[in-house]
């Protein structure tokens, strides 16, 4: 679309609005997780799916999102995310068993793996005519998504509190569907192109994270060297070895394996898998800390997790941006993760009989600052190198690692916490010994990732100018 359009700013408040939307879904159902769990009936380990199940059709699914947008055109696919998620949120909302739940949040990540590539690409058509102008809205854009984090922890304690956990889900349905009916007449019209969809390997991927995440799941219960678990393991790597055979064969992969030619990006997303690995099981055990051995409610437990939010939102817009010009990506990817170390290892030392103000306040902050310092050069170290053309092929990979490395890190670190205790609901002291693990896992996982960063990580990526901010996926999922 060469012709400015005149609505451009009211498209991008959609797009925004999509963002937020999309962000939040992984956010609100924290404070909500305990009263779910009552309701339906989740094992103490099993809880964990409600969120793993978005994040792994989220994750697997972008690559295919992106495609998908290219050939059927953005607005098209834009809309059909739109549906897709008000679907899943309607199922969710009205589920009555666990694995009804579980199937709605996956359908609400595939709808959101459909809205967050087809989104930049509507805007990038909006905005193109101007860089000055696309820098305003990329920054406009790029801040809904901490909003949506830091919004979904209170608004989640707020409905869960005063409603009901389905609520956290039927919020979707009208905001879904009055996105929807300003579509045509806001958003341009993207013509699609001719091509083929690489429908094997986005379905090899998925099942290969999938099972992966499960096998770990259920080791505890079933062993670790149980003939079920080592089954399940080397079928998900087969899947996964498979996806990579598929992106070398195809003639239009979803992930041309060239693009891993290109000068640290490869070390830039290992930090980010490393870095969602660590920071959502601490954010997980930290809800269930709250309401499990402290006895929180809904909305005291999200009102406590509000400062952490509120102070990664402060940082990430108004600090990180104005250190990366300065310093690169490399000393704050390093510096991050080791704060976030420190952070998680100070909620380690929660106590069976401790308060917020000694416990969690302090040790969350750390936390949150070492998330806020270590995401965006992460981010923007992984496509600083790419050629213009494959930006949003490194933006889809990137998010796609931080989701994955959530799944499994959160997957990992519930085991661990599991096999000390973590599952004797009503027992403070056992719940605690099994969180206090999950922290410690989580904390090694942030030191792992900085240490790999400082040996591996040969230069420091230059800063990327606001407006080259890819679509993400927030950190916060809290």
């Amino acid at each position: 679309m060469n012709a400015v359009n005149p609505r451009r700013w009211q498209a991008l408040a959609v797009l925004a609005t999509a963002q937020f939307m999309v962000i939040m879904d992984t956010s609100i159902i924290g404070v909500a997780l305990p009263d779910m769990q009552r309701d339906l009936g989740f094992s103490q380990g099993g809880l964990q799916w409600v969120f793993n199940a978005y994040v792994i059709a989220f994750g697997g699914l972008l690559l295919l999102g992106g495609r998908l947008s290219d050939l059927l055109g953005a607005r098209r696919v834009f809309t059909a995310g739109w549906v897709i998620l008000v679907a899943g949120s309607i199922v969710a909302a009205a589920a009555g068993s666990a694995w009804v739940e579980i199937a709605g949040r996956a359908v609400q990540g595939l709808g959101g793996a459909l809205i967050a590539p087809a989104s930049m690409t509507l805007l990038m058509t909006l905005f193109a005519h101007d860089s000055r102008e696309l820098g305003k809205a990329m920054a406009l854009y790029g801040a809904a998504a901490p909003a949506g984090g830091t919004a979904g922890v209170f608004l989640g304690g707020v409905i869960t509190e005063w409603l009901s956990w389905p609520w956290v889900f039927v919020v979707y349905v009208p905001i879904g569907l009055a996105t929807v009916a300003a579509v045509p007449g806001l958003l341009p019209r993207a013509e699609g192109r001719r091509g083929s969809i690489d429908l094997l390997g986005a379905a090899a991927v998925t099942a290969g994270v999938a099972l992966a995440v499960y096998a770990i799941v259920r080791a505890p219960e079933q062993g670790w060297g149980s003939a079920a678990t080592i089954l399940e393991l080397a079928a998900a790597i087969a899947l996964l070895a498979l996806f990579l055979v598929i992106q070398r064969t195809v003639r239009e992969p979803l992930m041309p394996l060239a693009v891993w030619r290109t000068p640290g990006l490869a070390t830039a997303n290992l930090a980010m898998a490393l870095l969602g690995g660590a920071w959502i099981p601490m954010w997980y055990f930290l809800n269930l800390y709250l309401q499990q051995v402290l006895g929180y409610g809904a909305f005291p437990s999200g009102s406590a997790l509000l400062p952490m939010t509120v102070a990664i939102m402060i940082f990430m817009v108004g600090v990180t941006a104005r250190l990366l010009g300065r310093f690169g990506a490399k000393p704050l990817i390093v510096i991050g993760l080791a704060v976030l170390a420190a952070g998680v290892a100070g909620l380690s030392l929660a106590r069976p009989d401790g308060s917020f103000a000694v416990d969690v306040l302090p040790a969350s902050l750390v936390a949150a600052v070492g998330m806020s310092l270590a995401y965006i050069p992460a981010m923007m170290s992984a496509m600083s190198g790419v050629r213009p053309e494959e930006s949003g092929l490194a933006s889809g990979i990137v998010n796609t690692t931080y989701q994955v490395g959530s799944a499994i890190g959160l997957a990992v670190m519930t085991a661990v916490a599991t096999s000390r205790g973590a599952a004797e609901l009503g027992d403070p002291h056992r719940l605690t010994d099994g969180f206090q693990a999950a922290f410690v896992g989580a904390g090694a996982v942030a030191a792992l990732g900085a240490a790999l960063a400082l040996l591996l990580m040969r230069r420091p990526a230059p800063a990327a100018p606001a407006a080259a901010e890819p679509e993400t996926a927030s950190p916060l999922h809290s």
